[in-house]
C-alpha cells in the first residue's frame, strides 16, 4: 500500500469534528474524519497523518509540538503523496479572528492589550506575511529534499470570511477587511512556495469562495462556543473536509505535483 503523509495545523487536523483519529495526541485535536483520512480511504493509501492543532512552519520544520517530533520526521522517503496545510498560525491568521472576538473588553489595557493590538496590526500582519513567505518555501524545499519522488500537494485554507462589503458579524468591517488581507496574501504566498519547489496547489480558498460560514452551505464555523463535538470557530466543518478532500483525490489523480 503506497504511503501517505499529511503535514499541517488544524487547518488539516479538523479540531471537534467527531471521531478523534485513534492513538492521536489530544491536544493535536486531530480527526478521523479530516480530510488526510479521507483522501487515504478514497485513493487506498497507507496514512501516516501528523497534523497537529497550533502548529507552525517551524513545527513542520525543526521544532517539537508538546514533545511531539517535528512534523517532516514522519517522511522516510518511500512516500508517493505528501499533503501541506501550513502558515496561519505564522501569521496569526485564525489566532488573530479570535484575539479580535474575545478579547475587547481588554484591548487597551497597558500590558494585555499591547499584545492584543499587534495581533491586529496590519503592519504587524504584513511584517509576519513577509516572513512566512520565506518560510513556507523552506517547508517546500525541506519536503521535496527529504522525499524527491513523492507527489506533494500544498492544500490552501477554506475561505472563512464572507466577499469584501457583506457582514461578518460579529467582526467588524476594519477587522474583517485585516483577515481577508491576511488570507489573501497567505493563499499568494503558498502558491509560490508550491511553484517554486515543483509542488501542487490546491486552491480550496477559491472553491469554497461561496461556501464561506455566514453563506447557506458553508464548509466552515464562523464564531461559536467551544463545545465538545462541534467544530472550531473559524475551521473547516465535516462538509468542508469532505470538499477538501474531494479537490485533494482531484489534484492527486490529476498528477499535480
Amino acid at each position: 500500500m503506497a504511503r501517505y503523509v499529511a503535514l499541517g495545523s488544524s487547518m488539516a487536523a479538523g479540531p471537534g469534528i467527531r471521531p478523534r483519529a485513534e492513538g492521536s495526541p489530544r491536544a493535536a485535536m486531530r480527526s478521523a474524519r479530516n480530510y488526510p483520512h479521507l483522501v487515504a480511504d478514497r485513493l487506498g493509501l497507507d496514512l501516516h497523518d501528523v497534523t497537529y492543532s497550533g502548529a507552525t512552519t517551524a513545527h513542520v520544520l525543526r521544532d517539537r509540538q508538546n514533545g511531539t517530533a517535528p512534523q517532516i520526521e514522519a517522511l522516510d522517503g518511500t512516500e508517493e503523496l505528501i499533503t501541506i496545510s501550513i502558515g496561519g498560525n505564522d501569521v496569526l491568521y485564525v489566532p488573530g479572528i479570535y484575539a479580535a472576538l474575545l478579547t475587547r473588553p481588554i484591548a487597551w489595557t497597558p500590558v494585555l492589550g499591547t499584545r492584543i493590538r499587534h495581533r491586529l496590526s496590519r503592519a504587524e500582519r504584513d511584517r509576519a506575511l513577509d516572513d512566512v513567505a520565506s518560510a513556507l518555501l523552506e517547508v517546500a524545499t525541506a519536503v521535496r529534499r527529504r522525499s524527491p519522488g513523492a507527489q506533494v500537494l500544498f492544500v490552501e485554507y477554506l475561505t472563512l470570511l464572507p466577499p469584501a462589503g457583506q457582514r461578518a458579524f460579529p467582526l467588524t468591517a476594519k477587522e474583517a477587511d485585516l483577515f481577508r488581507h491576511v488570507a489573501a496574501r497567505l493563499s499568494d504566498a503558498t502558491a509560490a512556495a508550491a511553484e517554486a519547489a515543483g509542488c501542487g496547489f490546491v486552491p480550496a480558498g477559491r472553491a469554497s469562495l461561496e461556501h464561506h460560514p455566514h453563506s447557506a452551505e458553508p464548509w466552515s464555523v464562523s464564531a461559536t462556543l467551544p463545545l465538545p463535538g462541534r467544530p472550531l470557530a473559524y475551521h473547516p466543518n465535516a462538509e468542508g473536509m469532505r470538499r477538501v478532500a474531494d479537490l485533494v483525490v482531484q489534484a492527486a489523480v490529476g498528477g499535480d505535483r
